[in-house]
């Protein structure tokens, strides 16, 4: 019994324990999950819009990485990934969710003449629903609640994104293995620490918030 109470206090997310959905019935969660997952993707899509262009790079500078690694910490897997699905889809249907604007599926790939055709930001959109499932599985597991935790999942998550990014990035554009780096890695490290300093500071703060209030 211990054991248990243990294993579902440890996968209490911090949405979770901000909203009270320990003791909350089976219609609220499931209302409250959804708009969780609606809030999830606009936030994401309110991060796109903070977008710099690089000259001569097809990879702009964007606050989605921020966007994503936050709500996969605060919402935890499932309800991470969905949002990061959710915001996919709300761009490819049309809207300019993307950074820059952009919509559509081509941004991600496309057939052109019987030929597939890879979008040079393509992968680090398939990225992002990688970063939030692990961020988001690492949240549940309570490595959100520390700064060292919290800062590792963060880590992690931007590894994701760039595990898919950069090979995507070089099938994409014909690059070689260093103008991929050169072009899709090296302009971003210092922003993306800022920004993993950033979500993974949030987390723990807001958890320390949510002690004091209890």
């Amino acid at each position: 019994m211990l054991r248990q109470r243990a294993r579902t206090a440890i996968s209490l997310t911090l949405a979770d324990a901000l909203a009270g959905r320990a003791t909350s019935g089976h219609l609220a969660r499931v209302l409250g999950d959804a708009a969780l997952v609606i809030a999830g993707s606009l936030v994401i899509a309110l991060s796109a819009a903070v977008s710099i262009r690089l000259p001569g790079n097809p990879v702009p500078i964007t606050g989605q990485t921020f966007g994503v690694l936050l709500v996969a910490g605060a919402l935890g897997l499932r309800r991470g990934v969905a949002s990061t699905a959710l915001y996919l889809a709300i761009g490819i249907v049309g809207l300019p969710a993307f950074a820059e604007g952009k919509a559509g599926l081509a941004i991600i790939a496309s057939v052109n003449g019987g030929r597939l055709v890879l979008g040079a930001t393509g992968g680090y959109l398939v990225g992002f629903v990688l970063a939030s499932a692990l961020v988001g599985r690492l949240a549940e597991r309570g490595w959100d609640r520390r700064l060292p935790g919290a800062l590792a999942a963060m880590a992690l998550g931007n590894l994701a994104i760039y595990a898919a990014g950069l090979p995507w990035l070089a099938a994409a554009t014909g690059y070689s293995v260093g103008e991929t780096i050169a072009k899709g890695l090296v302009p971003f490290v210092l922003g993306d620490m800022l920004k993993l300093v950033l979500a993974g500071a949030a987390l723990p703060a807001a958890w320390w918030v949510v002690g004091r209030q209890r």
